[in-house]
């Protein structure tokens, strides 16, 4: 895991996020009925080249990766990859981005509808926007793991959401997916403890149905198992000497929580 020793790794970090930011931003503005997955993947390319970063994502793993932005629609629940997908009107997507500067990376994730959607799917989509913010204001220095995903499950089970257990909020910064693992549920006061210096990614899924997935012959598109939506979210939050940091948001967005 890393840990952030200087004021000039946390402004690498947060340069990172910031990049992420702006594809999240232009991404949301450019997301309309009849515009394909891999046209948005083209906006978060150019938003990467305009900071001089390049995308976590591409070429990750094994099959590499072959996108800018994992971008995954209705029943996606992440892992998508961009393509000749049409947005219609009623879709909902969610967009991963990541961005690495100078060898630090920042990560986030964003959960939209594409015009008009019934209540119930613009629920799902703010609960879980809700629970990342829920499970962001449990980090601090000497916290548990545990007190996160406690704090994240919570917002869903009132609402009968199925909490995803396969796919997790995870450490980062020299690497995209560092350790600690960050489950989106557990037991308050358990797991690793957090420290001055760390930096995590707090990423509710949450499904309409049941928390079950299943994984397509791609091997990256993950789904729910039962065809229901799901809504995906996720922030970069670094536990610096000053105080906790998303470095993921706008520079003059307002923190709906209260940081330690």
């Amino acid at each position: 895991m890393i840990t952030i020793k200087s004021p000039k790794e946390f402004a690498k970090m947060a340069k990172a996020g910031r990049c992420v930011a702006v594809m999240h931003a232009e991404i949301r503005a450019a997301a309309k009925p009849g515009v394909t997955t891999g046209e948005l993947d083209d906006v978060a390319r150019r938003v990467l080249a305009a900071h001089d970063c390049q995308a976590s994502f591409l070429g990750y793993g094994f099959p590499p990766f072959q996108g800018a932005i994992c971008a995954s629609p209705n029943d996606v629940i992440v892992h998508g990859i961009p393509g000749d997908y049409h947005l219609e009107d009623g879709d909902i997507i969610a967009i991963d981005a990541g961005a690495i500067y100078d060898g630090y990376h920042g990560d986030a994730a964003f959960t939209m509808a594409v015009g008009e959607v019934p209540v119930e799917v613009t629920s799902l989509i703010d609960v879980t926007e809700e629970a990342m913010w829920l499970g962001i204001s449990q980090v601090r220095h000497g916290a548990r793991v545990g007190d996160i995903g406690a704090a994240v499950e919570s917002v869903a089970r009132p609402h009968g959401f199925g909490v995803v257990r396969e796919y997790v909020g995870h450490g980062i910064g020299r690497h995209m997916h560092e350790e600690p693992q960050i489950p989106n549920y557990g037991v308050k006061g358990k797991g690793t403890k957090l420290r001055t210096g760390m930096a995590v990614c707090i990423e509710p899924m949450f499904n309409l149905g049941d928390a079950g997935t299943k994984v397509d012959a791609d091997q990256w598109t993950v789904r729910t198992a039962d065809g229901s939506l799901s809504a995906h979210w996720e922030h970069t939050v670094c536990i610096t000497p000053d105080g906790v940091v998303v470095t993921t948001v706008p520079e003059d967005a307002a923190i709906p929580v209260s940081l330690g």
